[in-house]
């Protein structure tokens, strides 16, 4: 339900009359009777009369508990009622009170005089007729009978309320002797006490009424004329009319409002709404005349601030002192502000829609068109949108533009800005001076913050920041102007105390208006366009907060100060701009050793720089999916031709790793490499691993991408002396790659990283590498009188081997004896083994190739106590040893055998 509508309470019903509990009645008349039947003794029909008894009972109990619910329920009742007209009563005294303060007649305006704010006077401005009864905007809901009725009625109308109409409608005042005029003389006094002479300008017969003396009398420049005529007489420059005519005359045309006057109180009011029955204010000539000196000493000597004004149309700003600007127009001329005079900080508040951004904008254009941008650079924040600065980046002036689009940019700037402090106090040093002033080298630094709220509640660890520079700034030339839409409970008091130069265009609480200008002067602003761009400004040497009319910037305006100072180099930004999301092998400058890398952040030194990787250094690259692993590897293999790629492929990966770590060798990479560890069996897995070790503690060097810091690996990674760390798929996996928790981002572009404690981005490039491709096992070629072969698919391999070699003899261990010459013989391990002497014949004396499925017989039936290279099984691999040579990896047929 609306806050304005009032539930009516239910009409109460009446209990239900309750049940006779015949059954439990019955029961004892029956029981008595069934004893006396067995008994034969007549006391027992005693209890048969029980049960009439509890019928009787039970009746009149019924009736008392009725009548006791009916009276809570009334009294309930009555109390809701209560409730509810206390609510009404409360209601109407709020719209009562708001509609007169909003409508105010000559007594409430004498009562409280009213704020004569810059709204102009139009013909749908309202003017107080009368008192009386009106609609009401509460609203009662529920009930239906009587009572309910005759509340909703009384809910429904307003009483002693404002009967206001148009002004442009005119007022036509009819009645006998000198009361006309009286009710004349109040209508106009309420005009005049509610609006100032720029605004409302009198004309007519005003001696007859007797307004004369006011301050409004033929002002020919105020915004809205009223003429005062007897009859019908017309005064054509009016733009409205107050006419007295005699009881029964016809209204003049154009005069939709008729007030027909019985005597100096009651009254008929007519309007193109209806006819009512109000009472009427009059005025005699000595309380119009004392109202009239009154308006006269309040009018004295007023100036009004214009309601518009163009940056173009002030005087210009003079050369002299720190940053001077003209920045609006007040009730005394053109205004200036000069920020470092009166700062060196300054505080702006203001609604939404309020013209604080305008006010911004014209500020730092005013200051651009007085000072070069050698003299003075800004930095500009916005964090309600991103587009408020935009017309300003036109000027050479503005160093860089920070938007809430860009949050981390803005994090990355502030922190420029401790490295801005450090670096103006080492120049001050340098020079053997204490204030900017001194210092030619050193121009002024404006830092604009356009929503300042917004951007401590983004990152609240910036609040000290500024408190800092706020400290600083004055003696290093850092200046901060902070806008937000309100100052209590955003500002802290430690920066507010540095910030003496206060704006603020209108609020809704009058406590930030008394907390920025000392006084309730901003949140007393009318709302509408017509206070737009409207401000109190308060500098340290006010003693109250003076009225200005922000001036408002034209696209010229910036275009002429961007041409007056093209030829000005500006100094280099504080505010660093963005990583780029893509950045190519060859924008990267300059030759250095090493391998490049990327650019990296370093924001706390106003500084990016190549980052590059020292020779026979190694790095572990950790990061999710499409984070940009494989472009790094891609990228490293590009700038050393003798880099050694190590191949997907597991033997190739086992082959190339077995080799790196027993000799010298170049810088090593491998993308995923803890994808291509989980293809290992556990006790290839774990030697891989050891090996790998190894290399990273070679003088070559090694570059490894990984999806994760677990397991193992995790010895590896500590062993190399880099790690940088990509886009994880999850906060949780970020922090177990040894990132911090807050500088995951799940949306960081592909190939952005945390290296060595800094933000960087590696390059790009599409040049491959020289990849080192593993190549297939040789095929085996028998070279011994008798090899035997051990495979799980006999039958294949036999027909297999024939094939390749049809210059042995072929055999199943069944036809071994049998066969003479040189001879292969094929068998599953549990023939071999029940064939022992034989096994061990061509142990001995031959050869012995096994299956990579048969990774166990290896030690069992071979004899081979070391770890064969590694062999993808299904695939037609073996080892092959002789007489307790290592075993080598061998493709047994020149076919893969498919088992």
């Amino acid at each position: 339900m609306d806050a304005t509508t009032i539930v009516l309470p239910a009409t109460p019903v009446p209990p239900q009359r309750p049940g006779l509990p015949v059954l439990a009645a019955v029961v004892p008349v029956i029981a008595g009777i069934v004893l006396w039947l067995i008994t034969g003794s007549l006391f027992t029909l005693c209890f048969a009369a029980l049960g009439p008894l509890m019928l009787v009972a039970s009746f009149f109990d019924g009736m008392r508990s009725r009548r006791r619910e009916q009276r809570r329920r009334v009294t309930d009742a009555d109390d809701a009622w209560e409730r509810a007209e206390a609510e009404r009563r409360r209601l109407h005294d709020e719209e009562h009170a708001a509609l007169w303060r909003r409508h105010p007649d000559v007594a409430a305006c004498l009562a409280e005089p009213p704020l004569r704010g810059h709204d102009s006077v139009d013909r749908t401005t309202s003017i107080v007729v009368a008192r009386g009864d009106r609609p009401s905007r509460i609203r009662a809901s529920g009930g239906d009978d009587e009572r309910a009725r005759a509340f909703r009625d009384r809910t429904a109308t307003l009483p002693d309320a404002p009967i206001a109409v148009p002004l442009g409608g005119g007022v036509c005042v009819r009645g006998e002797g000198p009361v006309p005029a009286a009710i004349a003389r109040a209508l106009i006094a309420q005009l005049c006490l509610r609006f100032g002479p720029t605004q409302l300008s009198l004309g007519g017969e005003l001696e007859t009424v007797g307004v004369a003396g006011f301050p409004h009398v033929a002002r020919r420049r105020a915004g809205f004329q009223l003429g005062v005529v007897s009859g019908a007489a017309c005064d054509e420059r009016a733009d409205a009319k107050i006419c007295l005519c005699a009881p029964g005359a016809e209204p003049p045309d154009g005069v939709t409002t008729v007030i027909d006057a019985a005597d100096g109180v009651r009254a008929r009011v007519r309007t193109p709404d209806g006819v009512t029955e109000a009472t009427v204010e009059a005025l005699s000539l000595r309380q119009t005349a004392l109202i009239a000196s009154d308006c006269g000493q309040r009018s004295a000597g007023e100036s009004f601030v214009p309601d518009a004004v163009a940056l173009a149309a002030l005087s210009p700003a003079p050369r002299a002192g720190g940053l001077p600007a003209m920045v609006g127009r007040g009730e005394r001329g053109d205004v200036l502000l000069d920020l470092v005079e009166d700062g060196p900080h300054a505080i702006v508040t203001g609604m939404t829609g309020t013209g604080k951004s305008e006010l911004l904008t014209t500020w730092v254009t005013a200051m651009a068109a007085a000072r070069t941008p050698a003299e003075v650079g800004f930095v500009l924040v916005d964090f309600k949108g991103g587009t408020a600065f935009d017309p300003l980046r036109s000027l050479p002036h503005v160093l860089a533009v920070a938007t809430d689009l860009d949050a981390d940019g803005a994090r990355r700037g502030v922190t420029s800005l401790t490295a801005e402090l450090r670096r103006r106090e080492a120049a001050l040093a340098a020079a053997g001076v204490r204030d900017v002033r001194d210092c030619a080298e050193l121009g002024r630094l404006v830092i604009v913050v356009d929503e300042f709220a917004a951007l401590l509640q983004e990152h609240p660890d910036l609040g000290s920041v500024f408190t800092d520079v706020a400290a600083r700034g004055r003696a290093l030339g850092m200046h901060l102007v902070l806008g937000t839409q309100r100052a209590s409970g955003v500002i802290r008091d430690a920066l507010a105390a540095n910030c003496p130069l206060r704006i603020s265009l209108r609020v809704s609480d009058p406590a930030d208006s008394r907390l920025v200008i000392g006084s309730d002067a901003a949140s007393e602003l009318a709302g509408g366009p017509e206070s737009r761009g409207l401000a109190f400004m308060r500098r340290p040497g006010d003693t109250e907060a003076l009225p200005v009319r922000v001036a408002l910037t034209a696209e010229t305006d910036l275009r002429s100060i961007a041409e007056r100072s093209a030829h000005v180099a500006a100094p280099p930004s504080p505010w660093l701009p963005p990583l780029p999301r893509m950045l190519l092998l060859h924008e990267i400058p300059g030759a250095a050793p090493g391998l490049t890398l990327g650019l990296g952040d370093d924001p706390a030194h106003q500084r990016q720089q190549p980052v590059r990787l020292a020779p026979a250094r190694g790095l572990a690259v950790l990061g999710g999916p499409a984070a940009g692993k494989s472009a790094v590897i891609r990228l490293l293999a590009s700038q050393d031709p003798g880099a050694v790629v190590v191949p997907a492929d597991l033997e190739g990966a086992w082959d190339a790793v077995t080799e790196l770590s027993r000799g010298r060798h170049g810088l090593v990479l491998c993308d995923d490499l803890d994808l291509l560890l989980t293809g290992f069996p556990p006790e290839y897995a774990q030697v891989f691993t050891s090996r790998w070790e190894a290399i990273a503690r070679s003088e070559g060097g090694a570059v490894i991408t990984l999806s994760r810091a677990a397991g193992s690996l995790g010895r590896l990674i500590d062993a190399l002396p880099h790690r940088a760390l990509l886009r994880m798929p999850s906060r949780i996996e970020h922090l177990a790659a040894g990132g911090e928790s807050s500088d995951y981002e799940r949306d960081r572009p592909a190939g952005r990283a945390q290296f060595d404690g800094m933000e960087m981005q590696f390059c790009w490039t599409d040049e491959p590498g020289s990849v080192r491709r593993a190549s297939a096992p040789p095929v085996w070629r028998p070279r011994a009188e008798t090899s035997g072969v051990i495979t799980p698919a006999v039958i294949d391999t036999v027909e297999r081997l024939r094939s390749t070699h049809p210059e042995h003899r072929v055999v199943e261990i069944e036809q071994a004896a049998d066969a003479a010459g040189p001879r292969i013989i094929v068998a599953d391990p549990e023939q071999w083994r029940s064939q022992w002497t034989l096994t061990q014949l061509v142990r001995t004396s031959g050869e012995m190739v096994v299956a990579a499925e048969c990774a166990g017989e290896l030690r069992q039936l071979a004899g081979v106590r070391d770890l064969p290279p590694y062999a993808h099984q299904h695939a037609g691999r073996g080892w092959v040893t002789a007489q307790g040579a290592p075993p080598r990896r061998v493709l047994i047929a020149d076919q893969d055998i498919g088992w």
